[in-house]
This record gives structure tokens, sequence and C-alpha cells, in this order.
């Protein structure tokens, strides 16, 4: 019999929701990983902020540690996942362990919009890789998908829906008729939002999610402060409702669109049509669709979160990055963007909007707004107007044709200086199929 193979160690920083399933896969999955890379992962070293912590799995206290030094002074730790989330400490860590040869690889969304462009060249620069697969759509490879599957096309256009903590808000809204506080409530509830949702329901999460996206897709080096942003925080569910009547249903939709090499790139509640797949995603779960020149259309769908879709995602780039490292050829195939950032002007930006108007239900009113619109270039594809006896008041929904960004501006400033106007609620965009 022969020698038996030389374990690799594996180093993790974070045992949390993710951290945990990534033990539960390592564990579970020790054969089939030994067999795919030709040596057996061990995890040498966990690093945590609190040993005597209750955790979803169970692990020898001899190998947690609340020093970083644990992991990044031992010379058998090859890889290190980093799994603890937020800027810092995880960039130091990530940069000291790179800086000492170690491979990394990472869930941290926010970290990699932020800081990506610094961690790759500190990658490259010392021979390591650097995956991050997991930090966008959880379990699904479009990561991996982006930068070998789409390797010999252009991808023009790629969107969809990547935060599930958004979506299954949306879904309770549309589904069950709740308001968007009592949705939020039953998501923070069942775990699926923080206590603070605000990076989730104004839209960050999502933003942040898009720059990894399109700088990937695009090979521009994409900041967060070129993706427009929008939340759902002021949806509500008339809105939903109405656009369920119009035939359509409301998503949170990250876009990042290329045309003549120029690029939008943005977050949005969005009307979708019914037939469209992304109208039928519902819950926690995420979709991305991709086009590329040559290949058209693509979809990628499945959980976007939660403990063992993230942590698939994560236990495949420690395999990708053993592979690399037997090889030697770790660090050679970091995707890093050489195209110049060309971003779009808002008279480039064109697109359908819905927008509903509360309005004093008078006579001239609805010619008025539909000479503002004309005035500035915007033609309206459907308009329907609900009054309220009552209040004497009228709510009014508008579906535009395809029209500038600036159009669609000057012509909601000539209405909000309408005398007659009560409030502009609701201004969102619609997805072209």
């Amino acid at each position: 019999m022969g020698e038996k193979p030389e374990a690799i160690g594996v180093g993790l920083f974070g045992l949390g929701t993710v951290g945990s399933g990534v033990v539960r896969l390592l564990e579970e999955h020790r054969e089939e990983l030994a067999e795919e890379i030709g040596h057996p992962l061990v995890i040498r070293k966990a690093v945590v902020q609190n040993i005597a912590k209750e955790r979803a799995v169970s692990v020898d206290p001899a190998l947690l540690s609340t020093e970083a030094e644990a992991i990044l002074d031992d010379p058998e730790i090859r890889v290190v996942i980093e799994v603890i989330g937020g800027i810092e400490p995880a960039r130091t860590y990530i940069l000291e362990a790179l800086k000492r040869g170690k491979h990394v690889v990472t869930a941290n969304k926010d970290l990699m919009a932020l800081h990506g462009a610094e961690l790759i060249d500190v990658a490259r620069a010392h021979g390591c890789d650097l995956f991050y697969e997991a930090s966008v759509g959880g379990g699904i490879p479009i990561i991996r998908t982006l930068i070998d599957g789409f390797a010999s096309d252009r991808i023009t256009k790629i969107y969809g829906i990547i935060n599930g903590t958004t979506n299954y808000i949306l879904t309770q809204m549309s589904r069950r008729g709740r308001s968007f506080e009592e949705a939020l409530r039953e998501a923070q509830a069942l775990g699926y939002a923080e206590a603070d949702p605000s990076s989730d329901v104004d839209g960050l999460d999502a933003a942040r999610k898009m720059v990894i996206l399109a700088t990937l897709g695009f090979h521009m080096p994409i900041g967060l402060e070129d993706v427009t942003t929008q939340g759902i925080r002021g949806l509500e569910a008339r809105d939903i409702a109405f656009a369920e009547e119009f035939g359509y249903a409301v998503k949170l939709l990250g876009t990042a669109l290329r045309e003549n090499g120029h690029v939008e790139i943005g977050v949005f509640p969005t009307l979708v049509p019914k037939d469209h797949p992304l109208a039928n995603v519902h819950d926690v779960f995420n979709a991305v669709f991709v086009y590329g020149e040559a290949v058209g259309e693509t979809m990628f769908y499945g959980r976007g979160a939660g403990s063992l879709p993230t942590a698939t995602a994560v236990v495949s780039d420690v395999v990708a990055a053993v592979k690399n490292m037997l090889l030697g050829v770790s660090g050679k195939r970091l995707s890093r963007p050489y195209r110049e950032k060309k971003l779009k002007e808002p008279s480039e930006i064109k697109n359908r909007f819905y927008f509903r108007l509360t309005v004093q239900d008078s006579p001239g009113v609805l010619a008025h707004i539909t000479q503002d619109l004309s005035q500035s270039g915007v033609s309206i594809e459907r308009i329907v107007q609900y009054p309220n006896q009552e209040s004497g008041e009228a709510d009014i929904l508008i579906i535009t044709h395809t029209t500038s960004l600036a159009q669609l501006d000057e012509a909601l400033g000539r209405i909000r200086r309408m005398p007659a106007l009560r409030r502009i609620h609701t201004v969102l965009r619609v997805l072209a199929m």
C-alpha cells in the first residue's frame, strides 16, 4: 500500500451560520472531497469571538481560538476561509493571510464590493488565489460562470433577483396582501431579515452584489457610487395590487447593462410581466439572467442564502484553490478589470416607467398631466384614474412607453408644479421583455 496522502490544512474565520455549514460539509463529504482533490481537507483552527458559545455543529474545543494568529502563524494551514462578514477585521485578516502565501476563500460581498481590487492585487502579487463565489447568490455558481462560462463571449446584460430578504417581503405583500411593515416583521421573525434591515430593504446589499457582477461581467472597475439604488421601504401594498391588475409582479431587481461601450448599473423595484420567469421567483430564492452576444439568454436559479447553500459555494472554492495549488497555477486566473469605465448619461438611460399620483379630482387635471408628459417627450402607454368621492381626490396610474431618464425627470418636475397635485407616491421601472 502507498503512503497516506498529506492532509491540506484549512483555517476558518467565523463559525456562525455559514461557518457551521462549512464544517458540516467538510465532515459529511470528507471522502468525496478527498477523492476529488487527492488529499483530505482538515480544519486545523477556527477563530471565533466566544469559544463557549453554543453552535449549530459540534467542534472540538481544541480547534477553537480567539486569536487570528492561530491561523495566520500556522504554516500547515494552506487555505483560509473568511465568513465573519463586515469590512474589519476581515480585510486585515485576508490581506495578512495572502501576504503569508495562504489562499483565501471568502463569502464577504461587502468587502469584495468595496476593496475587491486591492485584495486581488495583493493575491496576484503573492501568487495566491482569492475566491469569492459565495459573495453573490448563495449556492448559485454565478461568479465562476461569469469568469469561466462566458470567457469566450461578451456579456451585454446581467439582471435579476439577488436579495432573498426583499424577495420574501415582496412575496408576502403580493400573495397575502401584507403591508411592508407586516411583511418585514415576518421576515425578521423567521431570521430572513436583521433587526436593522436597512442594508436589505434600502437596496444596499443588492447594490454591492451588482458591483461584483458588473465588474466581472464588463471587466470595468465598477464602484458602489456607480450603482443607482432604490429600495422597497416606501413601496405600498396598493402599488403591488395595481401592478397585479396590470399583469405585473413587483420585484427588486439588480440590473447592469452595456450598450456601445457605456454601462448603467442600478437596483430598483421593478414591474415584471407575469409571463417572465422572474415573476415566479418567490420567497428567499434568487435568480440571475445573463445575456451574452453569442450564447444569448441564460438563467441561474436557486437559494440565495442559508447555511448549506452558501457553504456549498465556499467549499467548492476551497476545492478549486487546492487544485490550483497542487497544479502550481495559483493566482494565475484572478479576474482584474482591464476596460476603462464609461457610464451612461441620464439622457442615454432609457426604460419604461410606472408612477402613481394623487391629485385633486377636478376638470382638466388629467389633460394637464398628459400635456406635461408630452412637452417633456414622454409617451403614455397606459393611464388609469381611480376617483375617491369621499376625499374629492383621485389616484392616477401611468405606464410610459420607453423614455429617457432625463425626459422622465423633466416631466415629473413639471407635474410637481401643478396646483392640483397632492402627492407623487411611487416611481418604478417596468422590465422590458
